[in-house]
């Protein structure tokens, strides 16, 4: 490593050492550790000493700043080249270039260097009006007009085109300025405003967004939610959307306008300062609204999406780790009216082992010979869940269900109403076809609805994350970002878990560290023709896994009464060593000693610390012979719905109802309390106490009791309350301010946020969009469309 590299090196590892709250060596090791190709789990669970115990959190952080970081020193390299060979390359100049912070700043100093079309200003160059702009630039004192004389030529026909040629080249260095760029951008960012329109015809077919007809806000204060419903209503032509800079000051002299002015010590009083201030004036209309605003735009949806992408990414999380029910016989029904409810049985192991179609609903209405048939299959494999999905006709048949239970003698299955988002994804892939490839695709559903009860883990990586329905606007961000968040997610999810070598499938293995699709695969392959594996070293017998694959995936798969204890911990095979040492320590056999917590809490960590395992290590090992296998996920837990509440209808303000957390946005929560439209908990309704992100409190799966304040059944909207004072219509909980709703389509599964105040009629004559000038059709043009 040359010293230039190991200087770029240690420089991005003190600055994202700075940023997750690290030291620098910590975040060169994880570094190295990383481009080694170690995993984030496999790093923060079994590197410890390395890292200094940097979680998977600061690590995933590392990750991106790492990425975000080595471009931009790639960019700043291509720039330094760019220029030199220009051979325009000063020592200011260069300083300028390195000490660049960001992608942005960088490319504001790039600028006047950067190859271009041949445009207004060299052209006036070309016609030899350079040394005009100079001398007007030089001295304020003389007219300018008078100056232009000096420079008419046959291309320069009068004072007219001398001087806008003179404005060219001038206003083409303003807009160039990187300093004076970046005090513009940061001012807009701190006053800038973002308004939005309705589109001239289109209020009822954008109803929809009837919150954002005549909407203004600060462009710094727009919540990601309102800035991504906006952005959603301009992509399909309902809405303009403008950045609005200095909109309501009343001096004519605006303070952007100021700003390009004090930078060039612009004043007023000498012919060529009047002059040069309608330049100003000119180059801010004219160049800088327009480039600044689109910056603008790009931050907002950048900003918004991230937030957005981060909001999926914990509601995921929450989901994943979502209590499982257990190894127990499970029953599961997916709700059909017309098509029927698909049945599905499956064992303790989650293998199939009944399927059937029934029809209690119109037009058959076999209520008896579907209770009777339900009531026979429970019995025959003695299933201890009714897993029920929570679409069409769910209610229905939790109600047939309810009253087929009543008549069946105790101990009686435990009905549980389960989202099926993504189901029908999963039904119609190619692992369900792999999985089942003679079962019909509409009673994979069920099995799926089912497998979801026992293990949620273990069923959902299955369906493509952004299919399962815990986020906001998830078709309208980034997608290779969105993908990038989510896998992290996943991986993260089951690898804290630990996967089953001997049960687990294709689909769950791929997650673990170091694997994927194809040694997954592979693994199931050696499974199905060798038998169980009896120790984790079996791995190294399945086909292209090495000793590094080992490394990082052992650790995290388990075999449960194999001939080695310890293969069914989350100790890694590489500290055998020290478990047994720990273990002889006690003078006791290591199946014995596994559990039992009095024993082990008599042991100093310290004593088995050596060369090559330290502290962290040690004691992780204690903790997992102390609670080997143990898993992190919460105890199981269902909603019980209120019998007689099956729809929006049976609703009333003040009802008290238990229900469950399907989803959380910065500005509440989503419950689903069994009348097929989940109610909103707005964030001022969760606690009695003040509460900035709804996170603090509930998370996806939670099961909680709430209060109706409020039902619209027209808009389809409810209004929630978990506050102990909260009442019918009390002002805090008033659905007509609090619900935090905008459009919805069939693109996402869950609602989208949107503003949260009551519709208003636009001010005036909605503007159409050929009337928002070359600003407004620029800002709709430049992102209609990905």
């Amino acid at each position: 490593m040359t010293t230039d590299t190991s200087s770029l090196a240690d420089r991005i590892a003190r600055q994202i050492a700075s940023e997750i709250g690290a030291r620098p060596q910590q975040a060169l090791a994880a570094i190295a550790l990383l481009d080694e190709g170690a995993t984030v789990p496999f790093i923060a669970r079994y590197r410890k000493e390395a890292t200094g115990g940097l979680d998977d959190t600061q690590l995933r952080q590392l990750g991106e700043r790492l990425i975000y970081l080595r471009e931009l020193e790639a960019r700043r390299g291509a720039i330094l080249q760019a220029v030199r060979q220009l051979e325009k390359l000063t020592p200011e100049l260069e300083a300028a270039i390195v000490g660049a912070t960001t992608k942005a700043e960088l490319e504001d100093i790039y600028l006047p260097y950067k190859p271009k079309r041949r445009n207004k200003a060299e052209i006036a160059r070309e016609r030899g009006l350079g040394p005009l702009a100079e001398a007007i630039l030089a001295n304020r004192a003389p007219v300018p007009a008078e100056l232009a004389q000096a420079y008419l030529t046959d291309e320069v026909v009068d004072v007219k085109a001398a001087l806008d040629g003179a404005r060219d080249i001038i206003s083409e260095q303003f807009a160039q300025n990187a300093e004076l760029l970046g005090r513009l951008r940061g001012y807009l960012r701190q006053n800038a405003s973002l308004r939005s329109r309705l589109v001239e015809g289109k209020a009822e077919a954008g109803a929809k967004f009837s919150d954002y007809f005549d909407h203004v806000e600060k462009w710094a204060a727009v919540p990601s939610h309102r800035a991504l419903a906006m952005l959603r209503g301009r992509n399909e032509d309902m809405l303009t959307l403008e950045i609005e800079v200095d909109a309501e000051d009343p001096r004519p002299l605006k303070p952007v306008v100021r700003m390009i002015a004090e930078a060039y010590s612009i004043g007023a009083n000498l012919p060529g300062d009047v002059w040069l201030m309608e330049v100003a004036g000119w180059t801010w209309r004219v160049k800088l609204a327009l480039h600044l605003s689109l910056d603008l735009m790009t931050d907002l949806r950048m900003k918004a999406e991230t937030e957005a992408i981060n909001v999926f990414a914990r509601n995921l999380k929450d989901l994943l780790l979502t209590a499982p029910a257990g190894s127990r016989a499970t029953m599961g029904l997916d709700p059909g009216i017309r098509t029927g409810v698909k049945v599905a049985i499956i064992d303790g192991t989650g293998k199939l082992v009944a399927t059937t179609t029934v029809y209690p609903f119109p037009p058959k209405n076999d209520v008896r010979g579907t209770q009777g048939e339900l009531a026979r299959l429970i019995r025959q494999h003695k299933v201890e869940l009714v897993a029920i999905g929570n679409g069409t006709g769910s209610r229905e048949t939790e109600k047939l269900v309810a009253e087929m239970l009543g008549d069946l003698p105790s101990p009686k299955p435990i009905k549980v109403v389960v989202s099926e988002a993504g189901a029908s994804v999963y039904s119609a892939s190619e692992a369900a076809a792999m999985e089942f490839p003679t079962l019909d695709v509409s009673l994979r559903g069920a099995v799926s609805i089912a497998r979801r009860l026992q293990d949620p883990l273990a069923e959902l990586v299955k369906i493509e994350p952004k299919s399962i329905g815990v986020g906001q606007y998830q078709h309208d961000v980034d997608q290779y970002h969105l993908a990038r968040a989510l896998d992290a997610v996943v991986e993260d999810a089951v690898n804290a878990v630990g996967v089953d070598l001997n049960t687990a499938s294709a689909s769950l293995l791929a997650r673990v560290s170091g694997l994927g699709t194809a040694l997954a695969e592979a693994i199931v392959a050696h499974r199905d023709a060798n038998g169980p594996f009896a120790s984790r070293k079996q791995l190294l017998d399945v086909t292209r896994l090495g000793p590094r694959t080992f490394e990082q995936c052992a650790g995290f798969l388990r075999i449960r009464d194999g001939a080695e204890p310890l293969d069914a911990s989350s100790v890694h095979p590489e500290a055998y060593g020290v478990a047994r040492k720990i273990v002889k320590a006690c003078g006791r056999d290591l199946r014995t000693l596994m559990g039992d917590s009095a024993a082990l809490s008599q042991l100093d960590p310290r004593a088995f610390v050596d060369e090559r395992f330290g502290l962290p290590t040690v004691r992780d090992i204690i903790a997992e012979l102390d609670k080997p296998g143990r898993d992190p996920r919460p105890a199981f837990k269902t909603a019980t719905f209120a019998d007689g509440i099956d729809d929006m209808k049976d609703l009333k303000p003040g009802m008290e109802l238990e229900g469950t957390v399907t989803n959380v946005a910065a500005f509440g929560a989503f419950v689903d309390i069994g009348v097929h439209q989940d109610g909103l908990v707005h964030v001022s309704q969760l606690a009695d106490r003040f509460i900035k992100d709804a996170h603090e409190v509930v998370k996806v799966g939670d099961v909680v009791k709430v209060r109706v304040l409020e039902i619209d059944i027209k808009r389809k909207r409810i209004s929630l309350s978990m506050r102990r004072d909260a009442g019918p219509g009390s002002a805090s909980g008033s659905a007509s301010r609090q619900l935090e709703r905008a459009p919805r389509d069939n693109r996402d599964n869950q609602v989208a946020p949107g503003r949260g105040a009551p519709p208003k009629p636009a001010a005036g004559k909605p503007a159409p969009r050929e009337a928002q000038g070359a600003l407004g059709a620029a800002l709709m043009d430049a992102f209609k469309k990905r």
